[in-house]
């Protein structure tokens, strides 16, 4: 028996290849002669570079400018191919991300994707003719204008003068110098991982929809918004293409500066993972898939990693089973996507905070009670 054992992160608890590796020791339990395959999965946000240095890509670690200018520490991952090219993975949150800054509203103003900037940077250095861009979690609201920055970009005011980094500056920009723009930019292929369809800016745009997330209050998602309208003309007139298209608000705009100044497209973060890692060449193979996340809700339905598997699973005719931390959604809406069974940590711990705190013993053992179930 071949079982794929392929969760997404327990966010807060366990990494995805930690998760892997607990549900495998569950399952080992039951089916110890079992072939288990530990393959993390992402859906395009954190945990995607995760899931490609699992696959075979190379770490690198890179010392970037923060979102509010506190220098960090920001991995990022490369693999070459066979043709001569290489492929990049970069999230967005490694160096601009949230966990790197007090949501407050000043920040929200202030944050930047410079650092973002310096690994696009790093990975042309190295060769990438292909970069993946995972944008979940970040901290920013500047339209991408902080990464191209740091790529020679000098978006400027109407006297001339450079304006300062973050999305709180963009109203001020008149025009944009791109004598300095690093010209590899335009041989390489950017893929942006976005699963969400928000415009770059107006009432679901970047500012109103994620910004309160990074601490900006009504008024600094006002000041955002503005900021992102008037950077999406400034980009129209300088380069001839109109960014504010679906999908180009997430991570506070970040696409629509790649739309405007480089070769992107926008893909599906679960499909486009799913490619880059090789996760349906290891499913073709399994008897059954094991996977999950840390909370499995209404949110998980509209295409995150565990349940986009589980579909890629049922229509191979491939059983799934879902573990998770906690399960907010019916037994109905599971079995739609080809789940057979399914277990929370919250039956097997004693409480939220054991379930936190150990989940990968509460994870193992949930695991192997769905398998003598199921």
């Amino acid at each position: 028996m071949r079982i794929l054992i392929a969760p997404d992160k327990f966010k807060g608890s366990l990494t995805a290849a930690e998760a892997a590796a607990a549900i495998a020791e569950g399952a080992l339990r039951v089916y110890p002669d079992a072939e288990a395959v530990q393959f993390p999965v992402a859906d395009g946000g954190e945990g995607t570079l995760e899931a490609a240095v699992a696959a075979g890509y190379e770490e690198r670690l890179n010392a970037v400018v923060g979102p509010v200018l506190a220098p960090v520490g920001a991995a990022w991952a490369i693999r070459k191919d066979s043709a001569g090219g290489a492929t990049a993975v970069i999230e967005t949150a490694q160096a601009s991300g949230l966990a790197h800054m007090e949501p407050t509203p000043a920040n929200a103003l202030r944050a930047h994707s410079y650092g973002c900037g310096q690994l696009i940077a790093a990975a042309l250095e190295a060769g990438a003719t292909e970069i993946v861009l995972g944008v979940g979690g970040s901290a920013m609201t500047d339209g991408g204008s902080g990464a191209l920055r740091a790529l020679g970009l000098k978006p400027l005011d109407a006297a001339g003068n450079v304006v300062p980094l973050g999305g709180g500056s963009l109203a001020e920009v008149a025009a944009v110098d791109v004598s300095g723009l690093d010209p590899r930019l335009a041989a390489v292929k950017f893929r942006i991982a976005v699963d969400v369809q928000n415009p770059l800016y107006g009432p679901d745009g970047a500012a109103h929809v994620f910004g309160p997330q990074k601490g900006a209050d009504a008024e600094a998602a006002e000041v955002l918004d503005a900021g992102l309208r008037n950077w999406a003309s400034v980009l129209r007139q300088a380069t001839g293409r109109d960014v504010n298209v679906p999908g180009a608000g997430a991570a506070g705009g970040f696409p629509a500066s790649f739309l405007a100044f480089s070769d992107a497209a926008l893909e599906g973060g679960f499909d486009l993972v799913a490619g880059l890692t090789g996760l349906r060449e290891k499913l073709a193979g399994a008897d059954l898939v094991i996977t999950g996340e840390g909370s499995l809700d209404s949110q998980s339905l509209t295409g995150k990693a565990p349940v986009a598997l589980a579909d890629a699973a049922r229509a191979l005719g491939i059983p799934v089973i879902m573990v998770a931390g906690r399960i907010l959604v019916t037994p109905e809406d599971l079995a739609r996507h080809g789940v057979v069974a399914a277990a929370q940590l919250l039956d097997v711990a004693p409480s939220p905070a054991e379930a936190v705190a150990k989940a990968a013993k509460y994870l193992a053992w949930a695991t192997s009670q769905v398998l003598e179930g199921a």
